[in-house]
């Protein structure tokens, strides 16, 4: 099963310092038919104006992942970690048993980026954070694994669920095939370019949500990046 959701079509939330787009149902948007799929609880499509941003609060058994596309976010937490995480880059943030942190765009453009919330394989851990560089190279024509709960296996950053966040980009024509356990769920989204999932065309934006399939194969209409997770 293939389900596109037009970017038009989700929850929305604009505070002036934050444009929000929600795919799954979060804060004051509910959506009963977009509670969560599988494991994946919280993709938010989020655009932060400059010199601005989220002041600190607090979190517990998520595993929150923050996938920037561009600007920067900078980050501070209650462990003592700071960091700053680039476009095409990743952090991730397992809150365990509970963390404090605040996610500021201090830079002089807006900085947009996707915070994805995967439920974790047990409650309660110690919290932790991490941050790596992934050069967009690195994943032209195909998938690469950034985030993963097999991380020394897939080099990627760890979390704590059995779950992958991979991205990939493609220039117009190529394709890129992923394959897919037909009893997990993945949701692909394209921040840049139209594409075609197993014959199914998508916005940029897009949400794409997809179970029961063996293979999925991506072509590039436009000059594309990928973001999916496949998780239980």
């Amino acid at each position: 099963m293939i389900d596109v959701r037009p970017f038009a079509s989700l929850g929305a939330a604009n505070h002036g310092w934050l444009d929000a787009r929600h795919h799954f149902s979060f804060a004051q948007y509910h959506d009963p038919d977009r509670m969560d799929w599988g494991q994946i609880r919280v993709w938010n499509d989020d655009t932060i104006a400059a010199q601005s941003g989220f002041p600190p609060h607090s979190h517990s058994n998520m595993e929150i992942v923050t996938f920037v596309r561009s600007g920067a976010i900078t980050h501070k937490d209650s462990l003592g970690n700071v960091g700053r995480t680039g476009a095409g880059d990743m952090q991730v943030m397992s809150a365990g048993s509970g963390i404090t942190h605040a996610e500021y765009n201090v830079e002089d453009e807006a900085t947009t980026l996707f915070q994805i919330w995967i439920i974790p394989d047990q409650m309660g851990g110690d919290p932790s954070w991490g941050q790596r560089e992934f050069p967009r190279g690195d994943r032209a024509g195909q998938w690469e694994i950034l985030a993963s709960g097999n991380a020394e296996a897939d080099g990627a950053l760890p979390i704590h669920a059995d779950a992958k966040v991979l991205a990939a980009t493609l220039s117009a024509g190529q394709s890129a095939t992923y394959v897919a356990d037909p009893a997990r769920h993945q949701y692909l989204v394209a921040p840049t370019g139209k594409i075609r999932v197993n014959g199914v065309e998508a916005q940029p934006r897009d949400g794409i949500s997809i179970t029961g399939e063996a293979e999925i194969t991506v072509e590039a209409l436009e000059d594309a990046e990928l973001v999916m997770v496949d998780a239980r």
